[in-house]
């Protein structure tokens, strides 16, 4: 290997670290890191009964008027979920001498990704699970506080494509758990995530009285 070789190959090796932690340091550049404390969510018939887990009804039989239990309205309806979400300092302090957040520290949750998986391995989108997505929410976790927020976990459309559309008549249940992944920012600019995960069956269960 000539001289002017091995001088790129060199150069090549140090730009290929420093952009690797680049990477590793902007991600972990906060002081403060978000920890979700409770997951929960509740079908969108009854959004007010949140739970654990999630029995995720695929079609809904509405009896009220203008439908009637002669002639019920089949209905789809998107899920709930909630989350608990608390900041906490990476450095504490020592017991003498503890640390507290500053405003600085208050994290703002922008966006949300939801991801479903299956135990057994079967995981291609659109064929075994309901596609993963992607949506917008905002709201501040103060310092030094706690936050409870909603936002959606099972959309009307999952409900309308493959794997959920057919479990309307085949009677199947498709058990999965849901990855939901919080990104922000705290007020630095410093980008923080955390993730929560939770139970969800999908199927054409029981309608809620």
């Amino acid at each position: 290997m000539t001289l002017k070789l091995v001088k790129f190959a060199a150069l090549s090796a140090v730009v290929a670290v420093s952009a690797s932690c680049g990477d590793v340091s902007r991600q972990g550049r906060s002081p403060v890191q978000i920890v979700v404390r409770g997951l929960t969510a509740a079908s969108g018939a009854e959004p007010g009964d949140l739970g654990g887990t999630l029995q995720s009804d695929v079609v809904i039989m509405l009896t009220e008027d203008p439908c009637s239990e002669e002639n019920p309205c089949p209905t789809i309806v998107n899920d709930v979920g909630e989350v608990e979400m608390e900041l906490v300092l990476k450095d504490p302090g020592s017991p003498g001498n503890p640390a507290s957040p500053s405003v600085l520290n208050a994290v703002t949750i922008n966006r949300y990704r939801v991801e479903y998986r299956r135990t057994d391995g079967r995981n291609v989108q659109g064929v075994d699970v309901p596609f993963a997505f992607d949506s917008g929410v905002t709201f501040t976790i103060p310092a030094g506080g706690l936050i409870t927020a909603g936002f959606q976990i099972v959309r009307h459309s999952a409900k309308e494509e493959a794997p959920l559309k057919a479990l309307r008549t085949n009677g199947s249940i498709i058990s999965t758990i849901a990855t939901v992944t919080f990104y922000g920012q705290d007020q630095a600019g410093n980008e923080i995530s955390a993730a929560g995960n939770i139970g969800i069956d999908f199927g054409d269960f029981a309608d809620p009285n």
